[in-house]
């Protein structure tokens, strides 16, 4: 088989997010295989690949044909109530049992954030590159997950936003994405852990040397202004970079694995009933470098 890679609109949006075929994930990658993800990654800034029956260690193993991945450190679970290895984010309601976590658990009121628009480790002082989410077990109906692409919505802003964002760097913390959500019972260890961190508001891809806005839920505060003021003007960029044309939105089937480049993107997962499976296993390439040594 030839990899091939073909926008999932073709009408609407030729742009963002395209679908692979003719690529087993399962073993291991040509140079020539790795070269056309990457450049997919590029073009699409989302990719789907679907009937890919990854094992942790196969997802691993791909994942790191890639670059090299960060620790899973992001969510509220002391190592002890794990159920995967650190390398694996757990994208799941499930406990280290495989039961569904109650309703009212600490663990699944602190994963909500997930339903907020955000970008991947931007709370991290070196944030994340790709993240591929692969798809186990998945409930009946809901749990899409939308992808926002904030190229298009760069692009989209009027001359005189484009140079007020330029330069303007941010606050980055899971802190601020769950207190939106009145999530706040954080113990001291983990507000150190999750404390601020510094992130341009607009980055330029290494690759092609577009633009985009480097938005997320976990963005509290904006270097040099006062907190009320940076909060609606984030939350103002946000409203315009979510607008439905720079949208597309998954529709989960088992086994899919979808690829998105942080960089470039935001994304949110949607509802689904509580009770339902849905597991989702997570890996994450690092950017490996801040943010801010990637000068606009």
């Amino acid at each position: 088989m030839t990899i091939d890679i073909k926008p999932i609109d073709p009408v609407s949006r030729a742009f963002f997010a395209g679908e692979v075929s003719g690529i087993d994930l399962t073993r291991r990658l040509s140079d020539a295989e790795v070269a056309a993800i990457h450049a997919g990654m590029d073009r699409f800034g989302v990719l789907v690949f679907h009937d890919q029956h990854l094992t942790d260690d196969q997802q691993l193993a791909f994942s790191r044909q890639l670059g090299p991945l960060e620790t899973a450190t992001g969510d509220i679970a002391a190592p002890e109530e794990r159920r995967l290895s650190m390398d694996v984010n757990d994208i799941s309601n499930l406990d280290k049992h495989g039961k569904v976590v109650a309703r009212d658990d600490r663990r699944r009121l602190f994963g909500l954030g997930n339903l907020l628009w955000h970008s991947d480790s931007s709370f991290k002082d070196v944030p994340a590159k790709y993240s591929l989410l692969s798809a186990r077990q998945i409930p009946a109906t809901g749990g899409n997950t939308e992808f926002a692409d904030m190229r298009a919505a760069y692009d989209a802003l009027d001359e005189v936003a484009k140079r007020e964002v330029h330069d303007l760097v941010c606050l980055h913390s899971q802190i601020y994405s769950r207190g939106m959500l009145g999530f706040e019972e954080f113990t001291e260890a983990e507000r150190q852990k999750w404390a601020p961190v510094r992130q341009r508001l607009v980055r330029r891809h290494p690759a092609t040397g577009r633009l985009s806005l480097y938005l997320a839920s976990h963005a509290g505060g904006i270097e040099g202004w006062p907190v009320p003021e940076a909060r609606a003007f984030l939350r103002d960029l946000t409203e315009h970079a979510t607008q439905r044309q720079f949208v597309y939105a998954h529709v989960w089937k088992p086994f899919d694995l979808v690829m998105w480049d942080n960089r470039v993107t935001m994304h949110r997962a949607r509802r689904y009933d509580p009770t339902e499976v849905r597991d989702m296993r997570r890996t994450t390439l690092t950017n490996e470098v801040s943010s801010l040594e990637q000068a606009p």
